[in-house]
């Protein structure tokens, strides 16, 4: 069995899609259609920057969306085959739950990229920038990462956002919160804790607004029926209905991302390939969370062309 995942946050960099618009006319159209969704170059943001502008988080959004549907469509029209002849479930890590439900039909393209845009944006504002913070802690597991965050809390928010795998778990909230977990971190049992440069507290109640503006603009599209199922990142557990997609799509932004669960559940539910398109951080992940599976990033034309031939 075959898991399709789909990176999150932070795979985005300047000259993203560059090459492969140059080699696919598929990709080429999917990056139109994305600008003129938004009614913004956005793809010109992608291939040229400023990268100070692509890292903003309502730009970056939408553009690793787009990036990951253009690898995803130039491998469906070099091997013949759709998603759901070569997937048996889709996942991805925060934003890219959006591009796995876009991939595997729940969304179109042009509903992806406004929600995601509205996404990022609603995000932003609703913490001021200095407020909030995320740390992400290493050598430590999501029980060792939720004692740290609960002795730093003293009375603010501080909880886990990220559990990616057995050795990295992101935590958010305060920034006067995150602050104490980075000085407690060690001393409780991390190996390491690191600041991350992100301009918001993600997948926090400090969200809260933002769960707010998602859930009344899921409430006015249509979200069909994906052609596999969704591991949905705040169940680790998967889901084809459209009700509770839409659902868990608003609990997702102030929820836990349950990345690690999913894939032991995905693995355990049979999936023995895992193919990530349009990032390779996914992959590092799975390989620490199911030691020997098989895992393919799929970036560059000639991953796609591999990947075609392979199966």
């Amino acid at each position: 069995m075959r898991a399709f995942i789909f990176p999150g946050q932070g795979s985005q960099m300047v000259g993203m899609g560059m090459v492969l618009a140059e080699s696919s006319p598929v990709a080429r159209a999917l990056f139109a259609e994305v600008d003129d969704a938004l009614d913004q170059k956005l793809f010109e943001l992608m291939s040229e920057g400023p990268d100070e502008a692509l890292l903003l988080t309502e730009n970056a959004q939408p553009a690793i969306m787009a990036n990951a549907i253009a690898t995803l469509r130039t491998f469906e029209e070099m091997s013949g085959h759709r998603l759901s002849d070569k997937a048996d479930f889709v996942a991805g890590h925060s934003l890219g739950e959006y591009t796995a439900l876009c991939a595997a039909g729940a969304f179109d393209v042009a509903t992806t990229a406004r929600l995601l845009k509205l996404r990022g944006r609603s995000m932003q504002a609703a913490v001021p920038v200095g407020q909030g913070a995320m740390a992400a802690l290493l050598g430590a597991d999501v029980v060792k990462a939720q004692a740290i965050a609960q002795a730093a809390a003293q009375g603010e928010i501080c909880t886990v956002a990220n559990d990616n795998d057995p050795n990295q778990v992101v935590i958010s909230g305060n920034l006067g919160a995150i602050e104490r977990a980075l000085d407690l971190a060690e001393e409780m049992g991390a190996k390491r804790a690191v600041l991350l440069p992100v301009s918001a507290p993600f997948h926090c109640s400090l969200m809260a607004p933002a769960a707010e503006a998602m859930d009344k603009a899921l409430a006015q599209v249509d979200i069909l029926a994906p052609a596999v199922p969704l591991y949905a990142n705040v169940t680790a557990a998967p889901v084809s209905d459209p009700a509770d997609i839409g659902r868990l799509l608003v609990e997702q932004v102030t929820g836990m991302v349950r990345w690690r669960e999913s894939v032991l559940a995905m693995s355990a539910a049979g999936v023995d390939h895992f193919v990530e398109f349009g990032g390779k951080v996914l992959g590092g992940m799975v390989r620490r969370i199911v030691p020997g599976v098989r895992m393919t990033s799929v970036m560059s034309i000639d991953d796609i062309e591999a990947l075609a031939k392979e199966i």
